[in-house]
């Protein structure tokens, strides 16, 4: 059912979200002080190209840079990234189709907020970076 659920997610909407964060991962390692943002750019696009079978998971001792990091990203990105995902997800679900993706692009909220000290992690392992 995962498999079926990313393939829709792909051609719908995925590929899309996928592209703009690797753009913007791209940006953002232009200069030294946003590599950090560029990586985690990086990272949400992976995990929106293929959501389903995944989950996030915060990662210990993160610390404060990472703090730091996510105030300014929400200051900066967070907010509009956050806002074009509710704004999607409550477009997809219109249909009843469209709600697990709907569901899925709400998932995608918190970690497209604060993106630094969080890690990626398969569902069946949950506590694998722990």
């Amino acid at each position: 059912m995962k498999t079926i659920l990313n393939v829709i997610w792909l051609i719908l909407c995925g590929f899309w979200m996928f592209l703009g964060y690797m753009l913007a991962g791209l940006l953002l390692c232009i200069t030294i002080i946003g590599i950090p943002f560029g990586i985690a750019a990086f990272r949400i696009g992976l995990y929106a190209l293929w959501p389903f079978g995944y989950t996030v998971v915060d990662r210990r001792g993160a610390g404060a840079p990472s703090c730091v990091g996510n105030v300014l990203w929400l200051i900066l990105a967070g907010w509009w990234l956050a806002l074009g995902h509710i704004l999607t997800g409550i477009a997809l679900c219109v249909t009843i189709i469209g709600i697990p993706l709907g569901i899925a692009n709400f998932k995608l909220i918190p970690v497209s907020l604060l993106p630094l000290g969080k890690e990626i992690v398969p569902t069946d392992q949950p506590f694998a970076a722990r």
